[in-house]
This record gives C-alpha cells, structure tokens and sequence, in this order.
C-alpha cells in the first residue's frame, strides 16, 4: 500500500466512532473467555470485562464490577480440574496447564489494565456504573447538578437519562491531545472549572467532580471559589485522596463529610483495581 493511501486509511479510522474500532486488548479478554470457560472463579471476571465493554460501545452506562483481581487459588482451581480430567502424566492434560499456567500472568495484568482500557478507548476515568448513577441521581432530588472537569460526559449523560437538570463542563484542554475526547456521550458546555461554578452556582445544589486531573491545583481553585461563595450546594467529589487524582492541597484542606448520604454514595461505587477512588462530600 502506498504511503498516501495508508495514510488515509489511519485518518479514516481514526474517525470512526470508538466502539467501531477493534482493539487489542478486547481481542485478548475475549480469547481469556474461551481459554478459561471452565474455571467459573476465573471466568466471571472475564466476562464482566467484555459485558461492560458491550454496554458501553452501544452508549450505555456499565454494570457494577467486581474487583478485578485473580484469586489467590487460581492455579490450584487449574490444577484440581484437570486432575480430575487427566490421569497423572497426560501429555494433553500437561500442555493445557502449562498453557493457561503461562496465561495467568498475563490475563492477570490485563484485568490490572481494564482503567487504562476504558481511559483510551471511551475517556472514561472515573469507573461510573449505572446503579452509582441511580444513588446520585436520588442524591440529588430535585436540584440541578453542575458537572466540572466532565470529560466525555459519562456521569451527566447519566443523570440527564434520570430527567436531572445538569449543566455537564469541562475545558476540554486534554481533548486536543487525547483523541477520546473528540467522542462526548453528551452536550458539554467548554468551561473551566472555576469559570464554570461562578456562572451556574446560583442555579444549582449539587456541584460533581470526578476525577480532578492529578497533581493540578484545579480541585483546590474550585474549593475556595465554593467557600469563598458561601453558596448552598453539596460538593461531590470522585477521587483517591493523596493517589492517582487531584492535588495535595486539595486533599489537605477538604472536608470531608461522614454521614448516611455519603455512605448511600458509596453503596456500588467500589473498587476495581488498585487504585482506591471514593466518592466524598467535601466542604
């Protein structure tokens, strides 16, 4: 092929919606599926990967996850059934444990991956499945919501699909460099964050941010033009205090509120990897 014609067909798919587009790592987790279809431990985290792929790619909100994290007894699941399929030095037995004790590792580090997987393919940072969504949304009541720091619009889309008034924004400085961001599952109004609360915070009760870019002083900005407003509103925060979000002044001087209502936020917004995002209401 022609350097120019190639050219064109990266450009065109390029293009194309996300979900057209096949991707590797989708590629594995459905060869994993087949691989270890007899192992229901092993198998069901696998396919909760490949239901929430196929529930995003159709624009929906995904379901709950487990943590996707291999059990600890995984090569004795292997073990104990094939021992009771192959008689003791079965050449067919010994290869099929050695190929799916050589794939552990490996579905092991893509299970790890699944956050870097939704980040690049759908711009979704902030795992948000759909029954997380139906707690906010009660929340909420009969307040309109302000979205900050949006991104592709996963949690407004979701609480505009619950009939919440929601003003979803975001600077969208990263959509330039990240090509995710070309693909919002919902009308986003391009604001900063700060800019944002100074425009809508005399009409709405419920201020979410999910996600605030790590190690930026964003989130802390947006805590003192809130305290510095004296407005009525709950401050909703996703994060990892101190982790993978937001800056260290923000998580030293928040707030944090502890009662039923945050515990009710919390119910289906749980981990599911390594890192250990929470959802706060922060003052």
């Amino acid at each position: 092929m022609n350097p120019r014609k190639l050219k064109k067909l990266k450009k065109t798919f390029r293009h194309q919606p996300l979900p057209q587009q096949r991707t590797a790592y989708m590629d594995r987790m459905n060869g994993y599926y087949k691989q270890f279809n007899d192992y229901p431990a092993i198998k069901l985290l696998i396919s909760n990967v490949l239901l929430a792929d196929r529930m995003l790619a159709v624009g929906d909100l995904p379901q709950q996850l487990p943590l996707l994290q291999l059990p600890d007894n995984s090569e004795d699941l292997i073990y104990q059934k094939l021992n009771q399929l192959y008689p003791a030095g079965d050449k067919t037995g010994d290869k099929i444990w050695n190929d799916l004790i050589d794939a552990l590792p490996h579905l092991d580090h893509d299970l790890r991956s699944f956050r870097d997987y939704l980040e690049d393919h759908y711009g979704m940072w902030a795992y948000t499945p759909r029954p997380f969504i139906s707690d906010l949304a009660d929340f909420v009541g009969d307040r309109a919501v302000l979205e900050v720091m949006a991104g592709n619009g996963y949690i407004s889309k979701g609480l505009r699909d619950a009939h919440k008034t929601v003003y979803a924004t975001d600077s969208q400085a990263w959509t330039a460099e990240n090509e995710t961001g070309r693909h919002p599952v919902t009308t986003i109004e391009a604001l900063s964050a700060v800019d944002a609360f100074q425009k809508y915070h005399d009409q709405v009760g419920v201020v979410v941010m999910s996600w605030s870019p790590d190690g930026l002083p964003l989130d802390w900005e947006l805590l003192q033009a809130i305290r510095q407003s004296h407005a009525t509103v709950d401050f909703v925060v996703l994060g990892e205090p101190h982790g993978a979000t937001g800056s260290t002044k923000f998580w030293d001087n928040a707030e944090f509120i502890e009662n039923a209502a945050s515990r009710q936020l919390n119910r289906h917004y749980t981990a599911i990897d390594l890192i250990k995002d929470h959802v706060y209401l922060v003052k």
